[in-house]
């Protein structure tokens, strides 16, 4: 008879952890590199447009010089009528050190655009704004460190969990029919202009989201495209809610279904006030990756962004983050420039990324 005194059971295989997540057409490299160290996503859009001061006519453009409406504040059309702007504004953070930058798209939906009467250009904007995007990557991306592209759904200016009219508590401006409509022109548009990432972000109704969340999906059926996909809510008191009443526990068990690569918080409070939130999101979300982009503080008129906190500031706050093994991703959203993205990428660098954690099975 064989000799087995010495034979011993082969170890299993480790399950793959990240096997939840879907096979992606674009962006392979993104989950590895979120295991191996903290991503650094770019700040504010619209805090960097407002310091080339420009006026009604440069908005419009030759393009739009004769249209009907008023346009200033638009940022969207820039991607349109003033492209190197939208361009420098990314190559900015690149140099500083981002590795996903987003979109200039936030309000780029037809629903949005439609309070500057140019919804019908939806599709457009969103399109160029990915182009301006991924040319922007593509210069910088190295084999060491590539770049990514975020394609950004924005909340919209309607909400369809509040109503509008205080008086009426079931009358709504928009449904959720609607909302998907719009979400998923943008999407596609998105997707064509070379996103490697899908960002639903600044959410403040679970519901406009799932309608984001169910477009986005309709757009990878169409497309044959998966792309990972990102989702960030905004906490928008002390209360530790969103504004359509969920905590943000409760917002994760919402969107969930969706299996994103990461889940997180941004805008709305400052770092500061946002270190609880996230602290509580990381223990919701253990197998999720975990970002966070905030403001640069409360805003602050007197100062040169419009908010209180320096780079130095900013970057002091979520490096606390980092160290206490809370996140995957971080950034700036409202008031952040370059400078603050370079100061939060310097500062996090010697910080290990959160590490997942799969509960058992049962």
């Amino acid at each position: 008879m064989p000799d087995t005194t010495h034979t011993t059971t082969p170890t299993p295989a480790a399950p793959d952890p990240l096997a939840h997540l879907p096979r992606y057409t674009r962006a392979q490299a993104l989950p590895g590199i979120l295991r191996q160290r903290i991503a650094i996503l770019d700040g504010a859009m619209g805090t960097m447009i407002q310091r080339f001061k420009l006026s009604e006519e440069q908005f419009r453009g030759q393009r739009f010089a004769d249209f009907a409406h008023d346009v200033k504040g638009n940022n969207e059309l820039l991607s349109l009528t003033r492209p190197d702007i939208i361009r420098d504004i990314h190559e900015g953070y690149l140099a500083a050190g981002a590795d996903l930058i987003e979109t200039n798209t936030f309000g780029a939906t037809s629903t949005a655009q439609d309070d500057y009467h140019m919804g019908h250009l939806a599709y457009e904007m969103n399109l160029e704004s990915a182009k301006l995007a991924r040319a922007a990557c593509d210069k910088f991306s190295t084999p060491e460190q590539p770049r990514f592209v975020a394609g950004i759904l924005g909340p919209t200016p309607k909400t369809a969990s509040i109503s509008p009219d205080v008086n009426d508590p079931g009358a709504r401006n928009i449904t959720f029919e609607q909302l998907r409509v719009a979400y998923l022109e943008q999407t596609l548009a998105l997707i064509e202009g070379g996103s490697d990432v899908i960002m639903v972000e600044t959410i403040f109704d679970t519901l406009n989201a799932k309608a984001a969340l169910f477009a986005v999906d309709e757009a990878f059926e169409q497309t044959g495209e998966c792309l990972p996909i990102m989702i960030s809510g905004t906490v928008t008191d002390a209360s530790g809610r969103i504004l359509s009443g969920q905590t943000v526990t409760a917002f994760w068990h919402s969107v969930r279904h969706a299996k994103p690569l990461s889940v997180g918080l941004n805008c709305a409070l400052g770092a500061a006030l946002m270190r609880p939130y996230i602290q509580e999101l990381a223990k919701a979300a253990p197998d999720t990756f975990i970002s966070c982009h905030p403001n640069a503080g409360l805003p602050n008129p007197m100062s040169d962004t419009g908010f209180d906190e320096t780079p130095e500031v900013t970057s002091r706050l979520v490096h606390e983050f980092a160290a206490e093994g809370l996140v995957n991703i971080l950034g700036g959203c409202c008031g952040t420039t370059p400078e603050h993205i370079g100061a939060i990428a310097q500062a996090v660098r010697p910080e290990a990324a959160r590490r997942l954690f799969y509960p058992a099975q049962e």
